[in-house]
């Protein structure tokens, strides 16, 4: 009985000392690096996908959900089509370069900082509103040519 309880130590250290081995050298800091890294790699490609950025995105992305908020919108009234699906663009713009600042900061950033998020949301409004303005400008002198989407004829 004596022989048993002097193994039973010797058996859990060794126990002990074999899970040590089998257990990942990795540390838990380097795991969460590499989460954070692709968190913010994904949120940096689908806000580059949202952004004013990507040349192609408009009718493979944006459009499709700005026409889906002007439609949900014109639920309410037929009016509200035209003019809600141009906040749903702008607002998909924004939410894009808003995507691309946070993804971006995760990739690029050493270490954690505090973030601003009312500086980062002022960013996102006032260039995004600035690229629709120059849209609009441009698509108003004949720069640029826009298809008659809903004509009356």
């Amino acid at each position: 009985m004596e022989s048993v309880q002097k193994a039973s130590p010797k058996l859990s250290l060794v126990e002990q000392t074999i899970n040590e081995q089998l257990e990942p050298t990795v540390p838990e800091e380097f795991k969460k690096d590499v989460f954070k890294k692709l968190r913010g790699g994904f949120f940096l490609v689908l806000g580059y996908l949202l952004s004013p950025l990507c040349w192609w995105n408009d009718l493979l992305f944006n459009l499709p959900i700005a026409y889906g908020f002007g439609y949900v919108c014109s639920l309410l009234s037929p009016k509200l089509l035209v003019p809600c699906s141009v906040i749903g663009y702008w607002l998909t713009n924004i939410v894009g370069i808003l995507l691309m600042q946070l993804g971006s900061t995760d990739v690029f950033q050493k270490e954690s900082q505090e973030r601003n998020l009312k500086k980062e949301l002022l960013t996102g409004v006032i260039s995004s509103t600035v690229f629709t303005l120059v849209v609009i400008v441009l698509i108003q002198f004949k720069i640029l040519d826009a298809p008659v989407l809903f004509s009356n004829n």
